[in-house]
């Protein structure tokens, strides 16, 4: 089959490899019918991530047709089509039953390199690096799923694929980045970084009812933010560096400052003057892993008592965080990868009435709602929550930007 792999810094190649199989009785193999290159695909293409080898096959974002399937997968079957989370889960570690399904303990098979890296292993991802298990990703024709009875959801043939693609990791990782803001009515959230992820941070945010302010130096990103969601830009090369960015903040809050913070950039941001040669120069002399500029940013501009989520990726160790105005100011910070993946179809099915168009867009929205009703999936014979407490309101306005505006 051919796929695209990696060879090094700046040299991403489609090659011949040869076709997966069906190594577990939990595998299946999915024939690829959509695909997409994540922003933190670019890290890898920098040669940001450690532990990446010549020949990976890259891509964690993926959906399609499954031509295989293991003697133990039970839910799946030949022909069903099928979009794949992107964290792999083994669905009954202790980390998977309190649903954080990101850090499973058992998926990860180079767990000693990550466990060195981060004091102990997340879950294994597809396509990105040997830290996390080194498995194939779905830039390719074909890929093989571990765990299949746990991770790929069935898609309804009436929906296209170009409207369910993004569940399996910027839809989810947007949401979860302003839901674990603590969201209240009026808040001010500010987002840095206006591309896949933080577009869905923003309209997630204002979903939730937040005034949100957009942070970019990419005209078209900010214009889309503008014109989808209804935020306010803000041009960092406009102000200058990181204190008259949190100036410009401050003057736009009435001098208290954001109520929340998201940076939707990572490791690689572009930094201003002094501070951007800084973390370029010791990032390329290998002094520290990570170019913060975002996160300084986020931490200095958010106000006492607020919060600062981070679902940009990070990858080792970074320099001079202010970590004094993290304790003085006492903010609560969350860094997270989304913790998502599917644990029953006939759970999603079962749980919320309507359509599976319903089913698919309010998924990730309602796992972490504490409040809603619990019910017993007849399958595993687990607790799981009930999707019907969804307001058709949520469910009318994530059908219309999730599952519109994205695709247009």
């Amino acid at each position: 089959m051919r796929a695209v792999c990696w060879h090094g810094s700046n040299d991403v190649r489609v090659d011949t490899v040869p076709d997966p199989g069906i190594v577990n009785p939990r595998d299946a193999v999915v024939r690829i019918s959509a695909t997409a290159i994540c922003g933190s695909d670019l890290h890898l293409f920098d040669g940001c991530i450690p532990t990446m080898q010549k020949g990976d096959v890259l891509g964690h974002e993926f959906m399609g047709e499954v031509v295989a399937v293991g003697d133990k997968v039970g839910n799946l079957k030949e022909g069903d089509r099928v979009v794949v989370p992107f964290p792999i889960a083994c669905g009954h570690c202790y980390y998977c039953e309190h649903d954080l399904w990101s850090l499973c303990d058992n998926s990860n098979p180079n767990a000693v390199i990550a466990e060195k890296m981060w004091g102990y292993s997340p879950s294994g991802l597809f396509g990105y690096s040997h830290a996390l298990g080194g498995y194939a990703g779905g830039q390719a024709e074909f890929v093989r799923v571990p765990f299949a009875d746990v991770g790929p959801m069935k898609v309804p043939d009436h929906l296209r694929d170009e409207q369910v693609l993004f569940l399996t990791d910027i839809y989810p990782t947007g949401y979860q980045a302003a839901e674990q803001c603590n969201i209240q009515p009026g808040d001010t959230v500010a987002v840095w970084g206006c591309g896949p992820v933080g577009q869905f941070a923003i309209a997630s945010a204002k979903m939730l009812g937040a005034r949100v302010i957009a942070i970019d130096d990419v005209d078209e990103r900010l214009s889309m933010a503008v014109r989808e969601s209804g935020a306010e830009p803000l041009r960092p090369s406009d102000v200058g560096n990181t204190l008259q960015v949190v100036e410009a903040l401050r003057d736009m809050t009435a001098g208290r400052g954001p109520d929340a913070c998201i940076d939707a950039v990572g490791m690689e941001a572009h930094g201003l003057g002094l501070e951007g040669w800084y973390d370029r120069v010791k990032q390329g002399m290998m002094l520290e892993t990570e170019r913060p500029t975002a996160l300084r940013q986020a931490i200095m501009a958010c106000r006492k008592g607020g919060t600062v989520s981070v679902p940009g990726v990070y990858g080792g160790l970074a320099d001079k965080l202010p970590v004094g105005a993290l304790m003085n100011k006492a903010l609560t910070v969350k860094p997270a990868r989304p913790t998502f993946t599917n644990t029953c179809n006939r759970c999603w099915n079962a749980s919320l009435p309507g359509t599976s168009t319903q089913a698919l867009s309010l998924r990730i929205g309602c796992r972490s709602n504490k409040r809603h009703r619990r019910m017993r999936c007849s399958a595993t014979n687990r607790t799981v929550a009930s999707r019907s407490c969804c307001n058709r309101k949520r469910l009318r306005f994530i059908e219309r930007r999730f599952l519109g505006f994205i695709v247009r």
